[in-house]
């Protein structure tokens, strides 16, 4: 296993390579924005399948929101960040380059993990997908991901705190105050049922 800490990171990512990180809810495998092709080698993920931008603090991220749907993603943003919640909003104009979508639409995270925070602050903010081969269940340990990832290199120390197992609960933005569920997770979000 390749374990390295936050500044070994930075200098893989800036690489082009990703590396592996505990969030609270599934472990993650994250690049810079510019690199996320090599995620999709990795995990022999469908092309169709966008990626979720997570950042250290909502604020990390709000220049990623378009202008129209700021003021809900700062609403929703304060009430349930950091934490399982995932929101699928429109881009900004000046940050279409890093979509992995086709609907000019961005997901974004805030996981509430201190590691993944710590080294988001670090890195900026980082294109993720749950650390594991498309179309299989994978590990929440370090050791049993470093099984299907042994040429990545794994963010310590380990053992990592206790994940949840569980994918993020996914929303999606319509229009202003207008949210629609996309996946429900680990967060029970009542307003949006």
């Amino acid at each position: 296993m390749n374990l390295i800490n936050c500044n070994s990171a930075l200098k893989t990512l800036k690489s082009g390579l990703p590396i592996i990180f505990p969030t609270d809810t599934l472990p993650a495998i994250g690049c810079l924005p510019r690199f996320s092709k090599i995620i999709y080698e990795f995990k022999k993920r469908d092309r169709n399948k966008p990626l979720i931008l997570m950042g250290s603090e909502y604020k990390q991220l709000i220049d990623y929101v378009h202008e129209s749907a700021k003021e809900d993603y700062e609403n929703i943003a304060s009430k349930y960040w950091p934490g399982a919640l995932t929101m699928v909003i429109p881009s900004s104009k000046k940050q279409t380059e890093i979509l992995t979508s086709t609907d000019l639409t961005l997901g974004l995270r805030i996981p509430n993990s201190y590691i993944a925070q710590s080294l988001m602050k670090e890195t900026g903010p980082l294109l993720t997908s749950s650390a594991n081969i498309s179309g299989f269940k994978g590990s929440v340990t370090a050791e049993g991901i470093a099984l299907d990832f042994p040429s990545i290199e794994i963010l310590g120390p380990i053992p990592w705190k206790k994940s949840s197992g569980r994918a993020s609960t996914i929303i999606s933005w319509k229009k202003s105050g207008d949210w629609r569920l996309i996946r429900e997770g680990e967060l029970l979000v009542r307003e949006f049922y």
